[in-house]
C-alpha cells in the first residue's frame, strides 16, 4: 500500500493545508495516497490516470474518493508533480519528504496537500473554489485495505496492525448485496412470489390422496374440489389488473400472497368443518393468486427497461414452473413423516417470510424509491418521465386495438395445449405408455424443470436480439412462432414413435418450445401498453384459463369417442391458428399511452 494523506470537509475553503498523517509501508513501491473530490460513483479499482513528473504513476480509485500516486521503485520521491484531471483541471501535488522507508516498516511524517487549477505546478498555488466541488459528508467505515488516521495535530499510534480512515470527503462504502441492482431485487422477489404460487396450488394434488380416503370422498367429489379453484381465481384477473394499475403492483401483490397463504393454511380446518367450507376456502385461494399475474406484470412494466424485459420475465415464470418442483417433490414427505395437514401450515407460512421481505425491499415504481440510485433510475426510464397510475381504463380504446385482441386469442389457443400436457399427461404416460408413476416420480417433474430451463433460455435470446438492433416486433414474433410451432411440431411426432423414451423425449421438446412464449406473447403486454399491462395481462389471462377450463374437459369428452391422436390434432389446429393470428396483428410498439 501506500503513504495516505486524507484531505479533511472543512478544509475545502482553502485547500491548502499541512497535516501529520500516520500510515503503514505494506511493502512494494512507497507512494502518496491523496484524497480528492470525484464525479459520479464507480466501483472497487483503480483506474489509470496519467503520470506525474519522476515516473509518478497516478490512478483514481473509482470507489472512493482517492488519486493514488505511485513512486518509482528507486522510492525517490520529488518534491512535486503536476496532473491534468482528465485534461479538465491540473492538480499540483507537493509530496512530502520521509526518510528511510522500509518494507512493513509503520512511519510517521507530515504531508501536505493542494490542489490548483494552474496547470504550471511552479506556479503559486490557487485553490479552487469550494463550490467546484461535489461529494457527501460522510465518515467511512472501517475496511480491509489502507488508510491513514488523519489528525490536526500529531498523534502517535501503537501495536497498530492497520490504519483506519477517520475523517474524509469519501464515498460510503457498501457490501456487495448494497450494489446489487434494485430492478433485480424486485425481479427475484416476485420470481419466489411465483415460487410460493405454485406450491402452494399443487399440494393439492397430492394431499387429495389421503384427504380422500379420510374423508370418503368420491372421483366426483375430488374433481369438484380441484375445479373450485378456479372459481375464485377467473374472478380476480381482470380486477386484479385494475387495481394493480390504479393503486400500484406492490399492495396488490402483498395482498394476493397474504390472501392465499392464509387460505392455504386455513384448508384442513376448512375441510374438517365440511365439504362447502372446503370449497369456499379453495375458491378463496383462487381470489388471491389471480391477482398476482396482473400485478407482477404491472412491477415489472415499470421496473425493467425493455433490454433486458424477456429475461425478466423468463425468470419470474420459471418461478411457477420450479414451485411445481417444489411442491411435487416436498408434499409426499411432509405427508409421510407429519400427515396430511403439515403441508399447508408448512406452505402457507412461507408467505409471511416472503411479506416482511416485500414490504421492507419493494416499490411500485423506482421514483418511489429513495435508495435507487440515479443511475439505476436513469437506465430504467430510459429518459422518459415516469408516469402517474392511471385513474380511468380507457376499455374503449383498449379493446378496439388489434394486437390487443391477438394477445387475448393467442393467449387461449397457448394455454389449450399447455394445459392439456400439463394436466393429462399423466394419464398418458399411464394408459398408453404404460408406465408407473407412483415409481417414475422424476416424470410427473420433468416438464416443469425442462419449461423453467427453456423459458430462461428463451428470455436471454430476446434480449440478446433485442441489444443487437432487432425491432421488438420482429422478437416477438419469432419467440411466440417457436412457443406455437414447436409443440404443434412434436406433438405430431407422438404418433409416429414406437419406444416410450422416444414418446418422453417428444413431449420434454413440446413443452420447452412452449417456454419461448414467455419471451412472445406474456412480454407483449408491457410493450404495447405498460401503463394498462395489468388490465391487458388480465383480459388475456381470463382467455387462458378458460381455455384450460374447457381444454381439459374436452379432453375427457374426445377420450371417450376417439383416441389420443384427435386430442394431439385439436391442440395442433390451435397452436397453427394462434401463429397466424399472432404474425398477422401483433407488434412490439407502444399502442398505449
Amino acid at each position: 500500500m501506500a503513504i495516505g494523506g486524507l484531505i479533511s470537509n472543512r478544509n475545502f475553503g482553502k485547500f491548502c493545508q499541512s497535516e501529520h498523517v500516520i500510515s503503514r509501508q505494506r511493502g512494494g513501491r512507497t507512494g502518496v495516497a491523496l484524497a480528492i473530490p470525484q464525479h459520479g460513483h464507480g466501483n472497487m479499482f483503480y483506474q489509470h490516470l496519467g503520470s506525474l513528473r519522476k515516473k509518478i504513476s497516478v490512478s483514481r480509485c473509482l470507489y472512493g474518493s482517492f488519486l493514488h500516486a505511485q513512486a518509482p521503485s528507486d522510492r525517490k520521491i520529488p518534491k512535486s508533480g503536476t496532473l491534468h484531471d482528465e485534461g479538465k483541471h491540473a492538480c499540483s501535488f507537493p509530496f512530502p519528504t520521509i526518510w528511510g522507508l522500509k518494507d512493513q516498516q509503520r512511519i510517521c511524517g507530515q504531508c501536505r496537500c493542494s490542489l490548483s487549477s494552474d496547470s504550471a505546478w511552479s506556479s503559486p498555488i490557487q485553490p479552487r473554489e469550494r463550490n467546484t466541488f461535489s461529494g457527501d459528508s460522510e465518515h467511512v467505515k472501517r475496511s480491509k485495505g489502507t488508510c491513514a488516521y488523519f489528525k490536526s495535530e500529531e498523534n502517535e499510534i501503537t501495536n497498530a496492525s492497520e490504519a483506519v480512515l477517520a475523517e474524509g470527503n469519501v464515498q460510503k462504502v457498501s457490501p456487495w448485496w448494497e450494489q446489487f441492482p434494485k430492478r433485480w431485487v424486485i425481479v427475484l422477489l416476485c420470481f419466489s412470489a411465483f415460487l410460493l404460487c405454485n406450491m402452494d396450488r399443487v399440494n393439492m394434488s397430492i394431499a387429495i390422496l389421503p384427504m380422500s380416503k379420510e374423508f370418503n370422498w368420491n372421483s366426483a367429489t375430488v374433481g369438484l374440489i380441484q375445479s373450485s379453484f378456479f372459481w375464485g381465481y377467473l374472478l380476480t384477473q381482470i380486477v386484479g389488473g385494475i387495481w394493480a394499475d390504479k393503486i400500484g403492483g406492490k399492495l396488490v401483490l402483498a395482498f394476493g400472497v397474504v390472501w392465499w397463504s392464509v387460505a392455504t393454511i386455513l384448508t384442513p380446518i376448512a375441510a374438517k368443518i365440511g365439504l362447502p367450507f372446503l370449497l369456499i376456502m379453495r375458491a378463496f385461494m383462487g381470489i388471491g393468486e389471480g391477482v398476482a399475474m396482473p400485478a407482477m406484470n404491472n412491477m415489472l412494466s415499470k421496473w425493467i427497461p425493455v433490454s433486458e424485459r424477456s429475461r425478466a420475465l423468463a425468470l419470474v415464470y420459471s418461478g411457477m414452473y420450479l414451485g411445481s418442483v417444489a411442491g411435487l417433490a416436498v408434499s409426499p414427505v411432509l405427508i409421510h413423516n407429519f400427515g396430511w395437514p403439515s403441508v399447508f401450515y408448512s406452505f402457507g407460512s412461507l408467505g409471511s417470510i416472503w411479506f416482511a421481505l416485500w414490504i421492507s425491499k419493494a416499490y411500485s415504481s423506482p421514483k418511489e424509491d429513495p435508495e435507487l440510485s440515479v443511475e439505476e433510475k436513469r437506465l430504467i426510464l430510459g429518459g422518459s418521465v415516469s408516469k402517474e397510475p392511471v385513474s380511468v381504463i380507457p376499455w374503449k380504446l383498449i379493446l378496439s386495438k388489434a394486437p390487443v385482441w391477438a394477445l387475448i386469442i393467442s393467449h387461449f389457443c397457448h394455454n389449450w395445449g399447455t394445459f392439456i400436457l400439463l394436466t393429462w399427461m399423466p394419464t398418458y404416460y399411464n394408459q398408453v405408455l404404460n408406465f408407473n408413476l407412483t415409481e417414475s416420480g422424476l416424470l410427473c417433474v420433468l416438464p416443469w424443470l425442462t419449461m423453467a430451463a427453456f423459458a430462461n433460455i428463451g428470455g436471454w435470446i430476446a434480449d440478446t436480439l433485442v441489444s443487437r438492433g432487432l425491432s421488438i416486433t420482429a422478437v416477438r414474433k419469432i419467440m411466440q412462432s417457436i412457443g406455437f410451432l414447436g409443440p404443434a411440431f412434436f406433438l405430431t411426432q407422438l404418433s409416429h414413435v414406437r419406444t416410450p423414451a422416444m414418446a418422453v423425449l417428444c413431449m420434454a421438446c413440446s413443452q420447452g418450445s412452449d417456454a419461448f412464449s414467455q419471451s412472445g406473447l406474456y412480454s407483449n403486454h408491457q410493450d404495447i401498453g405498460p401503463r394498462y399491462s395489468g388490465v391487458l395481462l388480465g383480459l388475456s389471462n381470463t382467455a387462458g384459463v378458460l381455455a384450460g377450463v374447457f381444454g381439459t374437459a374436452a379432453t375427457g369428452y374426445i377420450l371417450q369417442r376417439g383416441s389420443w391422436d384427435d386430442v394431439f390434432k385439436v391442440a395442433v389446429a390451435l397452436y397453427i391458428l394462434g401463429t397466424l393470428v399472432w404474425n398477422l396483428f401483433s407488434t412490439g410498439e407502444r399502442i398505449l399511452e
